[in-house]
């Protein structure tokens, strides 16, 4: 679909209520290995420096706190690729998510569903890190079966704080062959620009609210006092 807007409208939002009748679009690989023989799954990583903060536990207000809240509420997300709907009176472990994929001009829905949250400390000594971050899985009717993970990671004896994404990825059965063609021409391409201008965004927001900047908050979308746009749209 080409207009703008799309999103601030009664379908967009009947289609976000309607992903709770849906179900994850592939079997889940079991265990932490992904079946890296099968050549139609793409493993993917990206890890961004963020900021530094003082060494030791996190600090309250401080940068690995700011890039929680802006991963939590999907913030991060480069809106020229990729905007979201979502409850936002419901608990992060299983929102889900109607992701709005926007390539050429044209607009696709792909509904997700968070599987996943972590909020742990891992490794000990140097390598002691404060890890938070979630996962979602894709649901029928998206254009890929996977996983993705966002992370939010301090460095408790240096005090650095970084974004990881990590995920696998394979393109779903798509009937229609102008979409199939397509996908396989950008979609890996899009994907990887998508992560790449996210973590660069997370990074710019979090060193502007460092700097002074007012917090980026979730917004409800006009009209559903309990439904989320994200990113904000900037007024």
């Amino acid at each position: 679909m080409l207009r703008e807007g799309r999103l601030y409208r009664a379908p967009a939002v009947a289609a976000l209520h309607s992903l709770a009748d849906r179900t994850v679009n592939y079997a889940p690989v079991t265990g932490s290995r992904v079946p890296t023989w099968n050549a139609r799954w793409h493993i993917d990583y990206l890890r961004q420096p963020l900021a530094r903060e003082p060494a030791g536990d996190p600090v309250r207000g401080g940068a690995w706190d700011i890039a929680c809240r802006l991963v939590r509420d999907y913030q991060f997300a480069e809106p020229s690729i990729l905007r979201a709907l979502y409850r936002g009176d419901m608990p992060l472990l299983g929102r889900d998510m109607l992701l709005e994929g926007r390539f050429a001009g044209l607009r696709f829905d792909m509904g997700v569903r968070v599987t996943s949250v972590i909020d742990e400390t891992h490794g000990s000594g140097a390598a002691e890190s404060r890890v938070w971050g979630w996962a979602y899985r894709t649901l029928q009717g998206h254009l890929e079966q996977g996983e993705l993970a966002y992370q939010v990671v301090k460095r408790l004896r240096t005090g650095t704080v970084e974004f990881r994404i990590t995920g696998h990825s394979r393109r779903a059965p798509l009937p229609n062959p102008v979409v199939r063609t397509g996908f396989a021409v950008f979609g890996r391409w899009t994907q990887h620009r998508f992560y790449h201008a996210s973590a660069r965004r997370l990074r710019r927001l979090l060193r502007a609210e460092l700097e002074g900047a007012p917090p980026l908050a979730a917004a409800a979308l006009p009209g559903y006092d309990n439904v989320v746009l994200a990113p904000t749209p900037r007024r």
